[in-house]
């Protein structure tokens, strides 16, 4: 009974006294490296954010200078004289912001151009914005204390590379050219900014890349321009109020980034701390090194977190363990019970309750075998009461979904059943409808022929009457139009015996002439708008049929005032040709809720009238020409129907 207490107190206490502290280890490893490079991936994309803005000063100054020889204004000023221009670049230089701007003539440009890409870019017609190093002289020449702004005094400063000189007395410069097109005035104009101390430079970059810096956030972030490894515009300070400026480069720092062309992106140390830095390289006009973009944040505050996190993980490490060890041994006296257990079920068995079990025993040696084997056999019976029950809830579901599908099939029946009662009757109502016509066409023809007779008889004597005599002709052939159009909707199989190309306005407007009786008896307006649309394929006896009930549909909705608009036109969809045929009411328009059903059989929002079917045999009708119907409420108010079909493009039309 020891041994196995023993061996189960060490295989429940390794894993948390020997493994835990391994695993502990590896995660803190591979979290602190992790750590640093989501440290470094947010410096570089920092040094992004910088790169762009100093991108975007250098093309803003080269589009002020594109704008100023593109104005109208310096045309004027360029054809005036010398006292009005001298006076109009001093405006527009501090209008845009620039340390110096002048106009160099053609004739006077080419020494500029030998010594400056920028201006022999110009002079060739290409504007051009570079970054450029111009000597204090020059500097001097441009603007009146240009040159003293541009002096930093150099300061010792630790790791740096060792060097004589005391000041840099140099100035980087967004150095831009615009050429000057105007006639007998060609030349270039030249402007720039000195980025020396320029501290409204480096504080926007440094506001845009690190927004908490002023509130003491996390990233307490500081941005800087080198000229070479200078510091000419920085907000890392010496101390609290006073700038770095005149400090340098570590000297690591300067070979990566200056000697190499490399983008550093670690740790580096800066003036007076550690920071999580990134330095890229900046170019001049001739392609060379001339000075470095810094960004970076304090290295403390994350260091502290890291510290902070490794004492949190080993407390809590140390907590588990001090509440773990006694737990386990607490639980470890539990382990032994089911050995009790096991010699008390043994007990019942022999006194003969063959329903006693063991349970799960958790051990593996001799004893736990014989609580196993005996388990097994009530595990069998109870398995194959699972599978048993298992079965039978498999049947119940199989007779349910039989069930269903009797049911969702008879439901279909009827519905189909309904639909053939329908059908019967609307081919029993065209029946009707084609024996009507013709009894309607045997008297009209009798009108016909007598009209004819009192017009040989009276001859000139009908001359009195004739507007009458003709106003019954025109009125017979109207009848007769109309029993005609009439039976062609009531069997237009008599007609057509299979689909044809139709022109659609023609059945549109036979389709308006059925209906007029209707539309008549209410105070109903039509619009109509019939545009140009390609011939399609349909039975026009179907058509019509489709258009009547539409019609029809949108006069019951407007209870019997209002407007109807039909309109025809052509309409491509998903790439297709085709036509397109507007039935719109002003009525109430359809309920949202019920308009995704419109189209289902017996579905009617007229109470006691109507089957229902009329919209979805229309729907039917329209699919097998290979068309769509659609429907929705327009936003000025009322439901409007939309009939789409198929233009026939590889026939041409009857003429």
């Amino acid at each position: 009974m020891k041994s196995v207490r023993l061996r189960l107190l060490f295989l429940a206490l390794a894993p948390l006294v020997i493994l835990m502290p391994l695993l502990l280890l590896l995660g803190m490893t591979r979290w602190n490296a992790d750590y640093d490079k989501v440290l470094i991936a947010n410096v570089e994309s920092d040094l992004r954010i910088a790169e762009q803005y100093l991108a975007r000063l250098m093309a803003g100054t080269g589009n002020d200078l594109r704008a100023v020889t593109d104005s109208v204004e310096f045309a004027q000023v360029m054809a005036g004289g010398e006292a009005a221009r001298r006076s109009y670049f001093r405006e527009k230089r501090d209008a845009l912001g620039l340390d110096f701007l002048y106009y160099l003539p053609r004739a006077d440009a080419g020494p500029h151009a030998a010594r400056w890409p920028v201006v022999a870019a110009a002079m060739a017609g290409e504007p051009e914005t570079q970054i450029d190093i111009f000597p204090p002289e020059l500097l001097e020449g441009l603007q009146p204390g240009l040159a003293a702004r541009a002096r930093v005094p150099l300061i010792a400063t630790e790791a740096a590379v060792p060097t004589t000189r005391e000041v840099e007395d140099r100035g980087m410069v967004v150095h831009a050219a615009s050429p000057v097109m105007l006639a007998g005035r060609e030349g270039v104009l030249v402007g720039g900014i000195l980025l020396n101390r320029n501290l409204q430079f480096i504080d926007t970059i440094n506001a845009l890349v690190y927004l908490n810096a002023v509130t003491g956030g996390d990233r307490q972030g500081t941005a800087t321009l080198f000229l070479e490894d200078v510091r000419i515009s920085t907000n890392v300070r010496l101390f609290e109020d006073v700038r770095a400026l005149g400090t340098r480069v570590s000297a690591a720092v300067r070979g990566a980034v200056l000697d190499e062309g490399r983008t550093w992106l670690d740790r580096a140390f800066v003036v007076n701390d550690w920071y999580v830095s990134a330095y890229m390289p900046i170019t001049d006009s001739f392609g060379a090194r001339v000075g470095m973009l810094y960004v970076g944040f304090l290295e403390a505050p994350f260091a502290a977190a890291k510290r902070a996190a490794y004492v949190w993980m080993m407390a809590a490490f140390a907590a588990v363990l001090l509440l773990s060890v006694p737990i386990f041994l607490w639980l470890a006296k539990g382990i032994f019970a089911p050995l009790e257990r096991m010699t008390q079920t043994m007990r019942d068995v022999g006194r003969g309750n063959l329903s006693a079990r063991n349970g799960d025993v958790g051990a593996r040696d001799e004893i736990g075998q014989v609580a196993g084997h005996l388990d097994d056999l009530l595990d069998q019976v109870q398995d194959r009461d699972r599978r048993l029950r298992a079965w039978n809830e498999e049947l119940n579901t199989r007779v349910d979904q039989r069930t269903a599908e009797l049911r969702a099939a008879n439901a279909k029946l009827e519905e189909t059943f309904q639909q053939l009662v329908m059908s019967e009757k609307l081919a029993s109502i065209g029946e009707i409808t084609a024996g009507v016509a013709h009894e309607i066409n045997n008297p009209v023809a009798v009108i016909q022929g007598n009209m004819d007779v009192v017009r040989e008889v009276l001859g000139e004597a009908a001359r009195p009457v004739a507007t009458e005599i003709d106003l019954v002709d025109r009125q017979v052939g109207r009848i007769q139009a109309i029993v005609g159009k009439l039976l062609q909707f009531a069997r237009p199989n008599e007609f057509s015996d299979c689909a044809e190309m139709v022109d659609l306005r023609p059945v549109v407007e036979d389709s308006l002439v059925l209906v007029g009786h209707v539309i008549a008896k209410g105070r109903i307006t039509v619009e109509t708008e019939f545009g140009p649309a390609p011939w399609v394929r349909i039975y026009p006896g179907e058509l019509q049929q489709v258009i009547i009930n539409l019609i029809m549909n949108a006069v019951q909705a407007m209870g019997g005032a209002g407007t109807l608009w039909l309109a025809l036109s052509e309409a491509a969809r998903e790439g297709r040709r085709g036509a397109q045929i507007v039935v719109r009411d002003s009525g109430p328009g359809i309920p949202e809720d019920k308009i995704a059903a419109v189209f289902d059989p017996f579905f009617s929002t007229k109470q006691a009238e109507g089957t229902g079917l009329g919209l979805s045999i229309s729907q039917t009708l329209v699919q097998n020409a290979g068309g769509l119907i659609s429907v929705r409420n327009h936003p000025d108010g009322g439901a409007e129907f939309r009939v789409w079909l198929p233009a026939v493009e590889e026939e041409s039309p009857p003429l």
